[in-house]
């Protein structure tokens, strides 16, 4: 026990129930957190063991039913292209990828802080794109689940169904890609002590997420959660560039 770090898994519990909420994910907030303390590619390992919990846990709170369009058109270029990208992580340098991890942060909440009306049509095209975009995103960056919410919310669904649907796309997402960063090497038998830990965090803080759902608005918090996103990706690079 003396080795855990309980700070890291109180900052993880952290991202969970900001990323329940959100509708972001977790692993948006998880990944960068997660880069103070564990080599980028230790991160990725347990990002995607984390995340199997997590995403079960939404998949039996949200059970409200799932859109099954949206598996097939977004879960299935998802698997194709988080597999593509959990190889071609193995092959790009560490520091690059925590780069391009910090400039995508930024971009990508300061896109949907100025463009807060932003919105896809809702097709099969945009919802394959979408699909294979947040797939490969997630492979190569660990996160990706961003881009899965702006695909899905093109779609008007309720609450608790784009939740769930979304949860049980990343869980096959996730499940793809443990096989590829063992594969990889990512998943260390010195890291695996904290799994047990994450497993019980991704549970406690899926259901006090819900919970808090119910008294705060999701608008309201979005906003303040891609403030935290950029937050988490400017000190990421600076981080990595005055450190």
């Amino acid at each position: 026990m003396k080795d855990i770090n309980f700070i890291f898994l109180l900052l993880a519990l952290g991202a969970e129930i900001i990323g329940t909420i959100g509708g972001f994910g977790s692993s948006v907030f998880f990944v960068p957190i997660g880069n103070f303390y564990f080599d980028f590619y230790s991160v990725l390992g347990l990002t995607a063991l984390f995340h199997l919990s997590s995403n079960l846990s939404k998949i039996f709170l949200f059970k409200k039913g799932l859109d099954k369009k949206l598996l097939l058109y977004i879960g299935l270029p998802s698997v194709i292209f988080v597999i593509a990208g959990g190889f071609l992580s193995k092959v790009l340098d560490s520091v690059l990828l925590k780069i391009v991890l910090g400039l995508f942060l930024v971009g990508l909440s300061l896109l949907f802080l100025i463009k807060s009306n932003l919105i896809l049509a809702p097709n099969k095209k945009n919802a394959i794109a979408g699909g294979a975009f947040s797939g490969f995103s997630a492979g190569l960056l660990g996160t990706g689940g961003a881009i899965r919410g702006l695909t899905m919310a093109a779609f008007n669904l309720e609450k608790s169904v784009f939740i769930a649907t979304s949860a049980f796309i990343d869980f096959m997402i996730d499940f793809s890609r443990t096989f590829v960063y063992y594969n990889n090497g990512y998943i260390h038998n010195h890291d695996l002590k904290y799994v047990p830990f994450l497993f019980v965090i991704g549970i406690l803080g899926s259901y006090i997420g819900k919970r808090i759902l119910n008294y705060i608005p999701q608008t309201k918090f979005r906003k303040l959660s891609l403030s935290l996103i950029l937050f988490i990706g400017i000190v990421t690079l600076l981080q990595l560039f005055f450190i």
